[in-house]
């Protein structure tokens, strides 16, 4: 009970809360009243088959509180048949709702929805809340009287008290007729020209060129035009209003006041010494000066004299990389890095890597370095090198110590290999100089024989000059007399 009650005191006053706002901006209510004969039916919303139609009357009293609301109270009574209900029974319903006109008040046919909320008593006692909403209409016969038709659909909370109502009756308007002093059927407190007839599709405002458009919102009234230009017309169709287009007579673009841009150029062909040929602004609507003729203009070519793209501003891209030539330090070269490609994928770009097609480390220049294996071979064959006493050929055992040195030259390709040769401090000075450079001499030409491109090796002699070890004893001679090899990076 207490449930049904609040549902039923929140939609009350919610309601009335809106009407009493409306009700407080009208200045001139018109009042209405009516009754109707009520054709009731308890069986099809509730899903019961064979549950007759039962009658009722209606009185109603009705309020308009502006041009499109109103409301309606209602008081119903009669006999319903409802769902396992032995016999009728008598109800009294008591409702308010808001009704939501269509069209014209002052017209002969008044369509309009409504939506509300009331209470049913059974047998004057037991209550319900209930919802209707529907839809009716009100037909003009006469100064004041209207007939008017009604159905509507009313909900409940309470189990197979869901309804469907037909209502037709009488309506009649109390008080005098809605004031309208020009007589053209508009209300004057709706008629925005209470005093200067016109017709109901424009609110009761005359229309003198007869263009759709009310004079109060026409520019030119006395011409007919159209009504998205405030009535001004438009003789080329452009959407320029006569009056503010400069070329009236030739469709045209409203940035422009109504005059053509026949090149697309952003300057009016009234305002252009090329009006067939799109250029520029600053050209007075002409093609800037192209030199290098690749369609961008020289103010805006970065590379006037050749022919470039638009996307690199004028600049040519040999190696079609997307970086301008002027821009890339590899122009016959396409790379992602700079404009240069880096081969190995080792993150230096090949102009800056010594081994372009060899993995290696950005501190080794791109190389990749020797490991301590190879780094102790080549030590080794400081000492494993031997000659000839007092002379430069190789002994056989030195063969295949340097095939060694040749297979670390192919696996570093980047590199390079100096050969020094040395000697003791026995003998000439000078003899002994030309004997270390011939000894160099010969492990170069052994490795070039086997396949090192000359390019790549370098020897060199220094005699008696760059000793590691004292040559006042045997083991110390044995020591300074050495074939070095030093592999190295350009």
């Amino acid at each position: 009970m207490i449930a049904k009650r609040t549902i039923l005191a929140i939609a009350f006053a919610g309601m009335f809360f809106c009407l009493s706002e409306m009700n407080a901006q009208i200045k001139e209510p018109t009042d209405a009243i009516g009754a109707k004969v009520l054709f009731i039916d308890y069986g099809i919303p509730n899903d019961v088959n064979n549950l007759r139609i039962t009658n009722g009357v209606e009185i109603f009293y009705r309020r308009r509180i502006s041009e499109k609301f109103g409301i309606n109270v209602p008081v119903r009574t009669g006999v319903a048949h409802f769902r396992g209900e032995l016999n009728n029974k008598n109800f009294l319903t008591l409702d308010a709702t808001l009704l939501y006109r269509f069209g014209n008040p002052a017209s002969n046919l008044i369509p309009y929805l409504m939506l509300g909320g009331g209470v049913l008593f059974e047998d004057f006692k037991d209550f319900s809340p209930q919802l209707p909403f529907g839809a009716g209409v009100s037909y003009k016969v006469g100064d004041n009287a209207y007939v008017n038709i009604q159905g509507e659909a009313r909900g409940s909370l309470e189990d197979f008290r869901n309804g469907l109502a037909l209502g037709v009756g009488l309506m009649y308007r109390l008080g005098d007729r809605i004031p309208d002093r020009d007589k053209d059927g508009v209300p004057d407190e709706t008629d925005p020209c209470p005093d200067d007839p016109g017709p109901i599709e424009l609110r009761g405002c005359p229309d003198s060129d007869g263009d759709k458009v009310p004079d109060n919102f026409d520019e030119c009234p006395t011409e007919i035009g159209v009504a998205e230009l405030k009535g001004c017309p438009d003789k080329d169709g452009d959407g320029v209003a006569d009056k503010d287009d400069e070329c009236p007579n030739e469709p045209g673009l409203a940035e422009f006041n109504g005059c053509p841009d026949s090149d697309g150029d952003g300057v009016p062909d009234k305002d252009d010494d090329c009006p067939n040929e799109a250029g520029s602004a600053s050209n007075n609507g002409c093609p800037d000066p192209d030199r290098d003729g690749d369609g961008i203009n020289d103010e805006q070519d970065q590379c006037p004299d050749e022919p470039g793209t638009a996307e690199l501003q004028g600049c040519p891209d040999r190696d079609g990389d997307g970086v301008a030539d002027k821009d890339d330090r590899c122009p016959d070269d396409p790379g992602t890095f700079g404009g240069c490609p880096d081969s190995d994928g080792d993150g230096i770009i090949d102009p800056d890597d010594t081994c372009p097609d060899q993995a290696g480390l950005i501190n080794n220049k791109g190389c990749p370095e020797l490991n301590e294996e190879e780094k102790q071979l080549l030590n080794f064959a400081m000492r494993a090198v031997q000659f000839n006493t007092g002379r430069a050929e190789l002994k056989p055992e030195s063969f295949p110590v340097l095939d060694q040195i040749k297979g670390i030259m192919d696996r570093y390709p980047g590199y390079k290999l100096t050969i020094s040769g040395h000697t003791d401090s026995v003998g000439d000075e000078e003899t002994n100089l030309v004997l270390s450079r011939e000894r160099a001499k010969s492990c170069y030409q052994y490795l070039v024989s086997q396949g090192v491109p000359p390019d790549r090796l370098a020897f060199q002699g220094f005699g008696e000059t760059r000793p590691i070890a004292t040559n006042r004893t045997s083991q110390g001679r044995t020591l300074n007399r050495r074939v070095e090899f030093d592999l190295s990076l350009e």
